[in-house]
């Protein structure tokens, strides 16, 4: 059965998709944005791992666990993300808003998919409407981040704090 294997189904998808329609003369430009993207989720995954306080995890037989999961999703689909958003994301507002709101719509209902499947699973208040919302405001950010690197950076430390309190992750007490 395909479904165990989703994950590495999604992320090859990824990989054709960045290879074919990614910036790739222009991949130096995007390269700052890249780290940005796979810093920030690396530093979630270490922060919520450390505290035993995951607000999601994946499931899946291969990659069997949420750490190789989550490493395929950093070094294969963000970089193929960032490849291919910021190509068409910085050519005026009206391509802007379509690719913007293209990526929340995709990423969200991936989400959707996995959870209902059973390859991801929310903890401690986390849910798919959170997902949204932080996918509307993540590929925002990214955007920023490419114009305005340190804008994009206080969005990103405002908003990590705004999670650790609204979802009362215990960074304090360990």
């Amino acid at each position: 059965m395909l479904i165990p294997y989703l994950h590495i189904v999604y992320n090859i998808s990824f990989f054709v998709a960045g290879w074919m329609f990614g910036d790739w003369k222009n991949w130096r430009r995007y390269y700052p944005t890249i780290l940005f993207f796979i810093t920030g989720d690396l530093t979630y995954n270490f922060v919520t791992s450390f505290l035993n306080y995951p607000l999601w995890r994946y499931h899946g037989a291969i990659p069997p666990n949420h750490l190789l999961i989550n490493l395929l999703i950093d070094f294969v689909a963000y970089p193929a993300t960032i490849l291919i958003y910021l190509k068409y994301a910085v050519r005026g507002w009206k391509q802007f808003a379509f690719h913007y709101f293209l990526w929340v719509f995709l990423y969200s209902i991936i989400e959707f998919i996995n959870l209902n499947l059973g390859l991801i699973s929310h903890h401690h208040g986390w849910n798919i409407w959170a997902s949204i919302l932080n996918n509307l405001i993540m590929f925002l950010t990214l955007r920023i981040h490419y114009s305005y690197p340190l804008l994009g950076w206080l969005i990103f430390f405002i908003l990590k704090i705004a999670i650790i309190f609204i979802f009362a992750i215990p960074v304090l007490s360990k």
